[in-house]
């Protein structure tokens, strides 16, 4: 199989995978060495790495770059974070991903909702257009990106984040995703409730008070992103140990 038909494959096993959340080339070949079997960009962690808030902040090029270098060094399928695609038209997300197409990645992530002062979703109409579009050109093309949906009512923190969500996986799952991405979701009977809503792989993401694995497994859920939290957790030591060097006046905590 190739790595496309790998990635694929993973979201139709019986128990869910932890997809790795990298933000530079280290950490890819760090989960790729501790057996990990995808990866994907997390774009807050790489904003953030780069001195960038995230919401499309990263320049492209960067996000790019970043692709065909891991690509080059790792084995396993590498998933991008295209966010709302880096462009507001359909020819323009098209563009960027016929790039990452090129750049070898297997899979892409497209938001519903568009980073900027305030967060805001794109109504479903609108984005089902945009789905319906980027699929088409994937399909004619013969493309091999595995195409995950994020929606963002959870994110968002909506009082009707269920129903939101329930109402724009229909949309969503006749458009040409391949999954489903629900980050901020946490509570079982919402998570089995979105899983019953649809054929295609649930994708949640770690949050305090996300159940286990073996519980998600249990649920139906298929893939289980970190975000952004490795990256913060391994820069919270970094700054506990140059506190550490700093007070100690020698390099005792990092020998």
């Amino acid at each position: 199989m190739n790595l496309f038909e790998t990635f694929s494959q993973l979201h139709q096993n019986s128990a869910p995978f932890l997809l790795g959340n990298i933000w530079d080339v280290n950490s890819a070949k760090v989960f790729e060495a501790n057996g990990y079997k995808a990866i994907g960009v997390s774009s807050q962690a790489l904003s953030n790495a780069f001195g960038y808030e995230d919401g499309e902040n990263l320049p492209f090029d960067l996000l790019l770059r970043l692709a065909k270098r891991v690509v080059e060094v790792v084995n396993i399928p590498f998933s991008v974070d295209l966010e709302g695609g880096y462009s507001r038209t359909i020819d323009g997300i098209v563009e960027n991903i016929n790039k990452l197409h090129d750049a070898g990645v297997a899979g892409i992530n497209l938001e519903d909702t568009i980073a900027g002062a305030t967060r805001q979703f794109q109504p479903v109409a609108d984005f089902q257009k945009t789905l319906s579009a980027v699929a088409d050109h994937i399909s004619r093309n013969n493309l091999h990106l595995f195409l995950n949906i994020r929606t963002d009512g959870f994110l968002l923190g909506m009082p009707t984040a269920l129903a939101e969500t329930l109402n724009r996986i229909k949309s969503y799952e006749g458009s040409g995703a391949n999954s489903i991405f629900v980050p901020c979701i946490t509570n079982r009977d919402d998570i089995k409730a979105v899983v019953d809503a649809t054929k295609l792989p649930i994708n949640v993401m770690c949050m305090p008070g996300l159940p286990d694995f073996e519980e998600l497994g249990s649920l139906g859920v298929k893939r289980i992103s970190m975000g952004p939290f490795m990256f913060s957790k391994v820069y919270d030591h970094a700054g506990t140990l140059a506190k550490a060097v700093m007070n100690d006046k020698n390099f005792s905590s990092i020998l």
